[in-house]
């Protein structure tokens, strides 16, 4: 499985709508928050997301998205949390995040370590990895790739049993890469039954940026891009001028680099009462985008072939 959840899809200041930055990201057993901005703790009782959280990973210190990182860890100890964190931010960021993590004066009651991302640096995980890439903005910034490692390729099962291999361990063994000896001495190699490797799944989430070459080069292929549109094309010089991107930016990146769909998020509260008009300006560009809203989850399917549409959760 890998999901994400939309905890805040507003730009700067919350809306009646529309929280600060925050998505849930949810890979197997694992969950991260990417950016915390204020009442993130709220939205995720709110959208039903635990709090059993393995990490934060902050983009950019811009207060709306990490401000609600002092909130978040003084609920957990409330709730008797005794699990480490990690926080996650990028290059210069460990001084603030520690002030951040410890106002108040109240002590956290588990581990809770601060470390720094820079581009091409990451966590690697089971089956996966969570990394870095560089993003342009008016502070030192960073986005965020989930990138699973290639699947076993496809098992052939009427090829094996035509090769005579008997059904069990031998057909696991196959899979796994390792070749078998049948009962009358013939080997069996994984490459007559076992086709190439399938790719995994990849999530991309900008943070705030404005248009670049090393967003399209990080997003290249992957399934969900996750993307800022602060402003519409009403707004194209103001966003220059802030770092930002339009949601015709994010289309071209969506477009260049290939990916199955594209999520639009940290809207402008110019726009909450009307994003359609921000998608129609995407889907003018690149035709599977969409505006997320608070609350929005997006299940990420493994690809089965080119022409399977992504699969997705309520909203």
């Amino acid at each position: 499985m890998l999901r994400a959840t939309f905890l805040g899809t507003a730009s700067a200041r919350p809306t009646v709508r529309r929280n600060v930055s925050a998505i849930a990201v949810q890979r197997e057993g694992d969950l991260f928050l990417f950016d915390c901005g204020e009442g993130t703790q709220r939205q995720m009782m709110r959208f039903g997301v635990g709090f059993g959280l393995r990490a934060i990973f902050v983009t950019h210190l811009h207060a709306d998205h990490y401000l609600g990182i002092t909130g978040l860890l003084r609920t957990m100890t409330l709730q008797d949390r005794a699990e480490p964190i990690h926080i996650w931010g990028p290059p210069s960021s460990s001084e603030t995040l520690g002030r951040v993590a410890s106002l108040g004066g109240e002590r956290i009651g588990f581990p809770v370590t601060i470390g720094e991302l820079g581009p091409g640096e990451g966590v690697t995980l089971d089956g996966y990895a969570v990394r870095a890439f560089a993003t342009r903005h008016t502070s030192t910034s960073i986005g965020l790739a989930v990138r699973e490692e290639p699947r076993l390729g496809r098992f052939d099962v009427e090829r094996a049993r035509q090769l005579g291999v008997p059904e069990g361990p031998l057909f696991g063994a196959l899979h796994r890469g390792e070749p078998v000896e049948l009962p009358d001495g013939a080997v069996v190699r994984p490459g007559d039954v076992v086709g190439p490797p399938r790719p995994g799944r990849t999530l991309i989430y900008t943070g705030d940026t404005s248009p670049s070459a090393s967003v399209v080069q990080a997003a290249s292929g992957a399934d969900l891009l996750i993307h800022e549109s602060t402003f519409g094309r009403d707004e194209r010089e103001r966003a220059r001028r802030t770092g930002h991107c339009t949601a015709e930016d994010a289309a071209r990146t969506a477009r260049e680099a290939g990916v199955r769909e594209l999520v639009l998020t940290h809207l402008s509260a110019r726009y909450s009462e009307q994003p359609e008009r921000l998608a129609e300006e995407a889907r003018a560009v690149f035709r599977p985008s969409r505006v997320a809203h608070d609350g929005l989850v997006i299940q990420v399917a493994l690809r089965q072939d080119d022409s399977d549409p992504m699969a997705m959760g309520p909203g």
